[in-house]
């Protein structure tokens, strides 16, 4: 199958679509138009003219940068995708981010998913650093 790369982020459709398939859960699309309007970057990778992967990063798009939402269709998993995405995720914020300065990146991996993560160099920095996050619901 021929995979291509485009720097856009996904649309609200595509966005829904990617996140039902991976079951990421409920998703308010009123909620996630506004989030996806206020990304940093973003990429899609399509194939046969159908959107199958995307990622985005969202921050301050100077010093921290927030690898957001890579995901991939089931069907087209294991087949490198998410590995095009991240890096291409990673080259913008490499061409980004200031020359004498330094860039922050973070994400959180799905369960099971941290090795794939490792390969780019990011690991768990506990118990001298914790990552740590709160949701706020209705």
């Amino acid at each position: 199958m021929g995979y291509e790369i485009i720097e856009r982020p996904p649309t609200v459709d595509e966005h829904k679509s990617l996140w039902d398939a991976v079951g990421w859960g409920k998703l308010d699309t009123e909620m996630s138009e506004q989030s996806l309007a206020n990304s940093v970057y973003g990429a899609v990778v399509v194939c046969d003219g159908k959107v199958v992967g995307m990622g985005r990063i969202v921050g301050d798009g100077a010093m921290y940068f927030y690898i957001q939402d890579v995901a991939v269709l089931p069907e087209h998993q294991k087949q490198g995708i998410g590995k095009m995405i991240v890096d291409q995720l990673l080259a913008f914020i490499k061409k980004r981010k200031y020359k004498n300065g330094i860039a922050f990146v973070g994400l959180f991996a799905s369960h099971g998913n941290d090795k794939f993560y490792e390969q780019y160099g990011f690991k768990d920095h506990s118990p001298e650093m914790t990552g740590m996050f709160t949701v706020f619901e209705e």
